[in-house]
């Protein structure tokens, strides 16, 4: 079966109203396209090259639900071009050859190119990905791949280099609730025909279940529909009742467990426990590992919050080792006290700083030696090696302090430690700037 028959397969699928409401209502034109402006608005670089049939090899990248695969249907409708669609999950290095072989068929005897629209790209190891690039590079085909991973991670550099990354935006309530709507009054693909009512307050209850996907408030909205009777309203209590406890879209290995994370340190980072709360919430509501979460608390306290506070990192350490002894659902109290903590906390990242400073002379190495009266002269001969001559013992004079050289003599005026006036590292500071200042 070529591609032209796969896509007239599925054309007829769409059409069927024993397919699914999300298949039903897929568009069919850029116009109907809903929350991708940037991309296929009016002058668009995307949108002229579909109009004029000259498309590049493309990558969509972005979250399910927000228009990837539907955008490549409304391409096969538009093109002249054979269009084939090849599913990462099912096809193997013997269909894309095959594919390859039929495209350059296509080009010899009937002078038209082949579109190979190739979903969740990521999925192919690096040798199925290979096998594309010399097919793609010489224009034997023209790929799109569709991929909900981040593409810099997860596509080979050499066949990124040959297509143009094109980013869907995660859609808005606004957008789902009109794609909603769309879909309850269609007569010919939609629900129309039930004549159901639905206010736009339920509407937009149905769109923050779907959590930025149009197919899964399609989903939602189709169920919803089945409980109430033809003509009748479309209630809250009954979409409340389908939607059932809402699944946050979270993928441990995927962008989002490493964005959610970042938010979560850069919102304590930036002293907002309500936004480090929210993302707290995420987490534990994924399933998210309670050590993941705490190791990363554990590092803020010490990295952002430092010496200016430093009962953060007792407090998140304790509460590391507490959460992983009580587990959840107990455990979100506890850091959740760490994390209101840490967030609230003054800030300083001296200490972060100071060793990464004391680490890039030390990796460029000419530190020098370590001075004869800082060394070992605990064991026999070491006097006689001069070790430990000359050494100040700080116990000896008063306030338990004596200037003496410890830095290695190409390092002696080194200053690592870049004290701040942030919460209790002002007092500490003020103390080492004066002996520092003595040292001179």
């Amino acid at each position: 079966m070529n591609g032209d028959d796969l896509f007239s397969l599925a054309a007829e699928e769409q059409q069927s109203l024993l397919a699914p409401l999300a298949v039903r209502m897929r568009p069919e034109t850029l116009d109907e396209i809903c929350g991708q402006d940037t991309l296929i608005g009016p002058g668009s670089f995307l949108r002229a090259m579909i109009e004029k049939d000259t498309l590049p090899s493309l990558l969509f990248y972005g979250p399910s639900g927000v228009g990837k695969t539907t955008l490549a249907h409304v391409i096969a409708h538009a093109t002249h071009s054979r269009f084939v669609k090849v599913n990462a999950v099912t096809a193997g290095t013997a269909e894309l050859r095959k594919v390859i072989q039929e495209a350059r068929d296509a080009i010899q005897m009937y002078q038209k190119r082949t579109i190979l629209f190739i979903d969740e790209i990521h999925r192919f190891n690096k040798s199925q990905q290979d096998v594309l690039l010399p097919y793609v590079e010489d224009g034997t085909v023209i790929l799109i791949g569709a991929t909900t991973e981040n593409p810099y991670f997860e596509v080979n550099r050499p066949l990124l280099s040959r297509l143009r990354v094109l980013t869907f935006s995660p859609l808005g309530r606004e957008d789902i609730a009109r794609i909603l709507m769309r879909a309850l009054t269609d007569q010919e693909k939609g629900l129309g025909s039930l004549h159901i009512q639905a206010d736009a307050g339920v509407l937009q209850l149905l769109a923050d279940g779907a959590d930025c996907d149009a197919r899964a408030g399609l989903n939602l909205l189709e169920q919803a529909c089945m409980l109430v009777p033809e003509g009748g309203r479309l209630k809250k209590e009954t979409v409340e009742k389908v939607m059932g406890h809402a699944l946050y879209t979270y993928d441990k290995q995927g962008d989002a467990h490493y964005d959610t994370i970042s938010a979560f340190i850069k919102s304590m980072r930036g002293s907002d426990p309500d936004a480090a709360l929210h993302y707290l919430a995420r987490m534990i509501e994924a399933g998210e590992q309670p050590s993941f979460i705490a190791r990363r608390l554990v590092i803020c306290a010490a990295e952002d919050v430092g010496l200016a506070d430093p009962q953060a990192l007792v407090v998140a350490n304790a509460a590391a080792q507490a959460v992983e002894l009580v587990g959840w659902p107990e455990g979100r109290i506890i850091l959740s006290e760490a994390v209101i903590y840490v967030a609230c906390a003054p800030k300083s990242n001296s200490a972060y700083m100071a060793i990464d400073r004391a680490l890039h002379d030390v990796r460029r190495g000419g530190y020098g030696e370590i001075p004869a009266w800082l060394r070992d002269a605990h064991y026999q001969g070491a006097s006689s090696l001069g070790h430990g001559a000359g050494y100040k013992y700080p116990h000896d004079y008063p306030g338990g302090w004596v200037r003496q050289q410890y830095l290695p003599d190409p390092l002696k005026d080194r200053q690592y430690y870049e004290a701040t006036n942030h919460g209790k590292e002002d007092v500490m500071a003020e103390k080492w700037h004066k002996r520092r200042s003595c040292d001179k």
